[in-house]
């Protein structure tokens, strides 16, 4: 027992604590002021990789004396991942984000029924009437970029002034209202339209925007269709089609989980339910 304490460098396991204590709040406060922007995905996924790579890298490559596959990681990786990350940047930032958004990564917190409630009322009436409407939830993170291209509106939700604005012949129906906070904050904004190559030939502009925001943040989006009335759902770059209100009310509270202790009954569902 005395050998061991003998052998062992104290100093030296105090300056490797050390050195992981000052990452862990560089990465903290990094992390910290990102929070709210599309780039918070981005960069908890990197995070995430680098993490893994290390612990790769140095736990088991060298440790077992794998020099081969430790010359790839060292010497082949960094040469081609330059390129690599130039060809495939819009496919690595949304796998970035959707590594960012794993549940094991992140903590979320709660939903509010009464806004769904609302805004579950104005899409079935909106369905009802075949009249297009495209409303983005925000979520974890931010969708102020997209807010300021629209019209600012800071208005409580209800399911009346949802309909009023996608009415024919309104200046804002052709947009996106956005939800914030319990709140309407912006009508008639501009969301990415989405790439996807493999979405339905029949879906227009308001479902390509309702799709791409999706694909880009962690909002949440519901698509009303103008020519049939067909309601969709889109979350995480995937798109349902097909709900009535019911369903939608169901796919949405379990998307937004009520949870009063961690923010006392007023803020938007964080977490994920399903996938």
């Amino acid at each position: 027992m005395e050998s061991f304490f003998e052998d062992v460098d104290f100093f030296a396991a105090f300056k490797a604590a050390v050195e992981i204590f000052i990452i862990f709040l560089m990465l903290y406060f990094v992390l910290r002021f990102m929070q709210g922007t599309r780039g918070v995905g981005v960069m908890r996924g990197m995070v995430f990789v680098l993490v893994v790579a290390t612990v790769i890298l140095l736990l088991i490559v060298r440790s077992l004396q794998l020099y081969t596959v430790d010359w790839l990681l060292t010497e082949f990786v960094p040469m081609v991942t330059i390129p690599f990350i130039i060809l495939f940047q819009p496919e690595l930032r949304r796998a970035l984000v959707r590594l960012g958004e794993n549940p094991f990564l992140e903590i979320f917190f709660k939903g509010e029924s009464p806004m769904l409630n609302e805004v579950v009322t104005a899409a079935s009436v909106l369905s009802k009437n075949r009249l297009g409407g495209l409303i983005a939830i925000e979520r974890k993170v931010g969708l102020d970029h997209f807010v300021e291209a629209g019209t600012r509106l800071d208005a409580n939700i209800s399911s009346a002034l949802i309909n009023t604005i996608f009415w024919p012949g309104s200046p804002l129906h052709d947009g996106a209202v956005i939800i914030q906070e319990q709140k309407i904050v912006a009508a008639g904004c501009l969301l990415p339209l989405s790439d996807n190559p493999t979405m339905d030939k029949t879906f227009g502009t308001r479902h390509r925007a309702g799709l791409g925001i999706t694909e880009e943040t962690d909002a949440i989006s519901i698509i009303v269709s103008e020519e049939t009335g067909v309601i969709s759902l889109a979350v995480k770059g995937q798109i349902t089609s097909g709900l009535d209100e019911n369903s939608l009310r169901k796919r949405l509270e379990q998307l937004f989980k009520y949870d009063a202790v961690n923010s006392g009954g007023e803020g938007l569902a964080q977490r994920d339910a399903v996938q």
